[in-house]
């Protein structure tokens, strides 16, 4: 079947909308334009053999009543204590009650943009968590006991890394089960791969499937998919589109996701749909402004209290109203109407905003104001009037007193505080904690005449030089030469390329480590001082029996975390480098491409072919101007250059290593990297942050003279 063909006239419309569908302009034609859409829903239910039975199963009956889906990362400071090893289910939860009046879903990320560094794959991620899965089912239990859903995520990309000893669907159910998840979000998918729906309901029925749909979800794979992440675009300003999944199956739920929350919001409450909640876009702030927190605080309660009616089968999208720039929707069930209305524009509507026909008995309300109206009837109709603020929303239900339920008033009272607490006018970004640099060791000055042994000199400096990051979501600093710089994905994008800047940078003299620390100097420095972490999970796990496996000696010391390298390094009286001394004693004073020069040139440097770490002196060629080895290639490199806001630790490594994923460009920055690359390295706790492919070097001050 053609899906893009126009039907012949008179017959059923097969799959003509895409994901979204646009109505006419002048609202003379939305009459006609809505008989289009009953006809083309009603023409493709019946093609497809579709019965919405999917929908109608008991343990589905949550998804209508879960608009909030709060994608939440793991690494999130404010409720994961990285020196403990724990994480504060409560506070994450009474978080979502204060920001937004609650989450119904909470998406645990833990693993991008982490992968690809190693080759630990992203189940690894998940069991490398506090606690493991164990803790992760405690952290799903406290949730269901507060009515909110846990959902996994499935990266379809991830095939470069460690494989399971099963199949990706296997290991899927198996980590449902193992944490009580309630549904798994598709990553980059448009659906589910083949058998996952019939695995899931083998093992624990009622797993929504949520893909996030770059290309949304089409209409005959609505019954498996239960939820869907967008869209993320598709809109103007002008009449709010159409769902098209939703207008076909109305039991379905999208979460849409937008820079711009207030017109996502719009496209939400005029579609009865959901929306994609995040505060951090890895490392990065989502920020949000008090109109769009106040517009989702009155909005979400309404929408899980008449999820009844948002899911049933009496929509009516872009009803009559009277004023321009409103526009509303109806909703009916069980004996009541209600209607929900956007104000697309920046003027403050005061007055009346619709008239509608009047029922006998009915009671009305203004569910955002949570008060009752005392509209007069005539002729059969009835005039609402409220205030919406610019860019804000509005709700008017009807109903008997049969229908309306006793706990109404509670509800209006609950409403009305609400209200009374909105910031409407306030359009201002809250203020985003900026990047901060961290430096936790202090400085050490060499008064000698004598280098340190196994180090050498590197001249105080004031020069421009280049850095190069990949852009994706791993935008790195705070600084005016990246003003500007907009994250952009698609064919045409710079999401996946290579960003490059020039900046100004002042040192003063140093000395530095010839060589990367040696296993062998790190076994040196246990034995000296008892050294053992507060968290051990994944210390040394390269070693045996608590020493360096034998021949790999005089490799390059890995799985010690940031603070590991720095514990190493106060013993020795050094720290560690700022990326950008580590770059110029990498790239000297030529700003050479590589530590050898500005082309890549056979056995200069660990390529990876041996599918391990080398000894740290085993290329003499590939030495950096400065004289030191293994500046490129073999492992990356912890710096001093940590930076901290008040949701997300990174730690910048340079250096690039011997080890590279292959078969996406999702996965981390791997290989051989020029001396100007940077990586972000997000910090999660000591148990993920130690990595198979990252070590460290000291250096220490020198007196400039």
């Amino acid at each position: 079947m053609d899906r893009n063909a126009e039907p012949s006239e008179g017959a059923a419309l097969p799959f003509k909308y895409g994901s979204v569908i646009t109505p006419p302009r002048s609202s003379s034609e939305w009459p006609a334009w809505r008989e289009q859409l009953e006809h083309w829903r009603e023409g493709v239910r019946a093609m497809i053999d579709y019965d919405g039975s999917a929908y109608e199963r008991s343990e589905y009956t949550w998804v209508p009543a879960s608009p909030s889906f709060y994608s939440l990362k793991m690494w999130d400071k404010r409720f994961m204590d990285a020196e403990k090893g724990t994480f504060d289910t409560e506070a994450l939860l009474n978080h979502g009650v204060s920001r937004v009046g609650g989450f119904d879903i909470v998406l645990l990320w833990p693993a991008y943009p982490q992968l690809g560094f190693d080759d630990r794959n992203q189940f690894d991620f998940m069991r490398g968590l506090p606690g493991g899965l164990p803790a992760l089912r405690r952290f799903a239990d406290v949730c269901h006991e507060r009515s909110v859903r846990v959902f996994v995520p499935y990266n379809p990309w991830d095939i470069g890394t460690r494989r399971e000893p099963m199949s990706d669907l296997d290991a899927l159910c198996q980590l449902v089960l193992a944490i009580d998840a309630d549904g798994i979000f598709l990553d980059t998918m448009t659906g589910a791969p083949f058998g996952l729906r019939g695995a899931l309901d083998a093992v624990r029925p009622g797993v929504v499937l949520e893909p996030e749909c770059a290309f949304q979800v089409d209409v005959d794979s609505v019954e498996t998919h239960h939820m869907e992440l967008g869209p993320f675009s598709g809109w103007d300003s002008g009449a709010p589109v159409v769902l098209r999944n939703k207008w076909f199956e109305r039991g379905h739920m999208h979460h849409i996701g937008s820079s711009d929350m207030t017109a996502a919001a719009h496209l939400a409450w005029m579609n009865g749909s959901g929306l994609h909640l995040s505060e951090t876009n890895f490392g990065v702030p989502d920020r949000w402004c008090p109109r769009d927190l106040s517009i989702l605080r009155a909005m979400f309660p309404i929408q899980r209290r008449y999820a009844r009616l948002f899911s049933g089968e009496r929509w009516v999208p872009l009803v009559e109203t009277k004023v321009e720039g409103i526009y509303a929707s109806l909703w009916e069930a069980d004996g009541l109407r209600l209607w929900t209305l956007v104000n697309r524009s920046e003027n403050l509507v005061d007055g009346p905003l619709m008239q509608v026909s009047h029922r006998a008995r009915d009671q009305y309300f203004d569910l955002i104001a949570g008060q009752r109206l005392q509209p007069n009837a005539a002729d059969g109709q009835v005039e609402l009037e409220g205030t919406i603020r610019p860019g804000g929303i509005g709700a008017f239900l009807a109903g008997r007193d049969e229908a309306l339920g006793q706990d109404l008033p509670q509800f209006l009272a609950q409403q009305a505080d609400i209200d009374a607490r909105a910031d409407l006018n306030s359009t201002v970004f809250e203020p985003a904690e900026v990047l901060k640099p961290v430096n936790l060791t202090r400085r050490y000055t060499n008064d000698k005449l004598a280098l340190p042994s196994g180090m050498v000199p590197i001249p105080a400096v004031t020069y421009r030089t280049e850095v190069r990051f990949t852009v994706r979501e791993c935008l790195l600093y705070d600084t005016p030469e990246l003003e500007g710089l907009t994250l952009r994905f698609g064919p045409e994008g710079n999401a996946h390329k290579t960003h490059v800047y020039e900046r100004e940078v002042k040192l003063s003299a140093f000395a530095m480590d010839v060589t990367p620390v040696t296993n062998r100097q790190f076994y040196w420095f246990l034995q000296a001082t008892g050294y053992q972490p507060a968290c051990p999970e994944r210390f040394l796990q390269h070693w045996l029996n608590g020493a360096p496996s034998p021949g790999k000696e005089d490799h390059p010391v890995v799985y010690v975390d940031l603070e590991d390298a720095r514990a190493y390094a106060r013993w020795a009286g050094k720290r560690l480098p700022t990326e950008e001394e580590w770059q110029w004693a990498a790239e000297g004073p030529e700003r050479l491409l590589y530590p050898w020069g500005n082309k890549m040139r056979p056995g200069v440097c660990n390529d990876g072919s041996s599918g391990t770490t080398t000894p740290v002196t085993a290329f003499h060629e590939g030495r950096s101007p400065f004289g030191c080895y293994d500046m490129c290639g073999n492992v990356w490199h912890w710096t001093e250059s940590e930076r901290s806001n008040d949701i997300t630790r990174f730690c910048i490594l340079k250096g690039g290593c011997y080890y590279k994923a292959e078969g996406s460009y999702w996965y981390a920055d791997g290989g051989i990297q020029p001396c100007s690359f940077v990586a972000k390295y997000i910090l999660t706790w000591p148990g993920l942050d130690r990595c198979a492919t990252v070590g460290f070097r000291c250096v220490v001050d020198l007196k400039d003279d």
